[in-house]
């Protein structure tokens, strides 16, 4: 069984940073890709950022371009995403994901509140 752990969540102010931790466990032998995805009260999930196996290849959302930084420790199977100079649209509950054998597994989830 595969397990995804968030942690790295707080109340931080507008302009303020975060780093979000995924830390996988299990059956894991190899992660295929891995990514961040936040839902704020009301909206839908949407992707803030992925990354490939290999690290080569990373994609953002727009709203998060420059600001949000997404990494990951394959040797620690420990996935991050750096936050800087939040907003309070960034306010949302941040899942992690990755892909393993062609399924998609999920945390729990993880909150990021940024007051104005």
């Amino acid at each position: 069984q595969v397990r995804l752990v968030e942690s790295g969540g707080g109340l931080v102010q507008a302009g303020g940073s975060l780093r979000l931790s995924c830390a996988a466990s299990g059956s894991i032998f190899s992660i295929h890709a891995m990514g961040w995805y936040r839902q704020a009260p009301g909206k839908q999930r949407e992707l803030v950022a992925q990354i490939t196996s290999s690290g080569s290849r990373r994609d953002y959302a727009d709203s998060v371009k420059g600001r949000f930084t997404i990494s990951r420790d394959n040797a620690k199977n420990t996935g991050y995403l750096q936050m800087n100079s939040l907003k309070p649209e960034d306010t949302a509950v941040y899942y992690c994901t990755i892909v393993v054998g062609g399924r998609d597994y999920w945390g729990q989830g993880t909150q990021v509140t940024v007051s104005s």
